[in-house]
């Protein structure tokens, strides 16, 4: 997270993506918003349509970081592969877990009284158990909360990414990072049936990654090359927007990175804090808006301005629940933890 905030733009793209993701829910999980979408249907439509696009910035993040950290000057710098992997689900494990209890609990709490299809269903141990494991959509499993097949994906599409960069040494998985990208963008990508695998995702991942490279190289103008020649070439292929999307974010990040100007104005403290607890917020969401959503339609079934209201009570109550999941669940200064180390010095 404290490289995350030295680059410029990372935590500006991560704070507006999760901003985007949640009023996407919000508009995607009624019953608020079908009371509001009588009132301004382009906006909702919109939203419904287009927020979920937010989620090829956390894609392209994801490589650009991914990068960062296990290469950043283009070699890999582990000898540990599975470690880091098992570290990284550590971190995307813990605050999940605790938001899908909280989500189970909100469920159990509104379901008597609120009859709607955004209401999860009572969970089934072998369904909590793939929920922990993040094999939920693999095993065919419903999930208990809105976005949580994203993690799974992005501790797959991670995992994808230490094997190519340990088991091919030196210059050589550059080129198999390019060969893997071509197949997800011009093949993979294109079969819906594929969603639930690192295969569909890694061409915007993969983008990510180049991006990186590109804004370390002496010459960048190869690796923008080639990310707009993968870009146009899947496009002209199977025109897709998140796949636009995800070209533009790219090409975007390279230009942060190089140009001298953003970082006076994207380094903000209140950008930096919104992209540190984006992931908790992501995660967090959920049954904050559910249970918003049961209070305004038992009290306010009807009623535009009510409903107005309790959406924007919901996104604002979503940033405190997010803020306060990262101070005592993810934060590495999280109290909690500070209790764990006399234990882990005693051994």
């Amino acid at each position: 997270m404290a490289t995350a905030q030295r680059l410029p733009g990372v935590d500006a793209l991560k704070g507006g993506a999760c901003v985007l993701i949640v009023w996407h829910h919000l508009a995607f999980y009624g019953p608020m918003s079908d009371v509001v979408h009588r009132a301004a249907p382009g906006l909702m439509d919109w939203l419904y349509t287009y927020g979920r696009m937010a989620v090829q910035v956390f894609l392209v993040l994801g490589g650009f970081l991914a990068a960062c950290s296990l290469a950043p000057d283009g070699k890999a710098r582990f000898r540990q592969p599975l470690r880091l992997i098992l570290k990284r689900y550590r971190r995307l494990a813990l605050p999940l877990v605790v938001a899908v209890l909280i989500t189970v609990a909100v469920a159990a709490l509104v379901r008597p009284w609120l009859q709607h299809d955004s209401v999860p269903g009572a969970p089934t141990l072998w369904q909590l158990l793939a929920h922990l494991f993040l094999l939920q959509d693999l095993l065919g499993q419903e999930a208990l909360s809105a976005g949580i097949w994203y993690v799974a994906i992005d501790l797959q599409l991670f995992a994808m990414a230490v094997f190519m960069l340990w088991l091919v040494r030196g210059e050589r998985h550059r080129w198999l990072v390019l060969v893997l990208a071509t197949a997800s963008l011009l093949l993979f990508n294109r079969h819906a049936g594929l969603d639930m695998t690192g295969l569909y995702f890694f061409g915007a991942y993969a983008l990510g990654i180049l991006a990186w490279w590109a804004s370390r190289s002496e010459r960048p103008a190869r690796w923008l090359l080639v990310i707009a020649g993968l870009g146009a070439a899947a496009l002209l292929l199977d025109f897709r927007g998140r796949l636009l999307v995800a070209v533009l974010v790219a090409l975007g990040l390279v230009w942060l990175q190089r140009s001298p100007w953003p970082a006076r104005w994207l380094q903000q403290a209140w950008m930096l804090r919104l992209g540190q607890i984006s992931y908790a917020v992501f995660l967090i969401h959920f049954p904050v808006c559910l249970l918003v959503n049961a209070v305004v339609s038992h009290l306010w079934p009807a009623q535009l301005l009510a409903n107005c209201l309790g959406m924007l009570g919901a996104f604002g109550l979503s940033l405190l629940a997010g803020d306060l999941l990262y101070r005592s669940v993810e934060s590495p200064e999280a109290r909690w933890r500070s209790l764990l180390r006399p234990a882990a010095a005693l051994r």
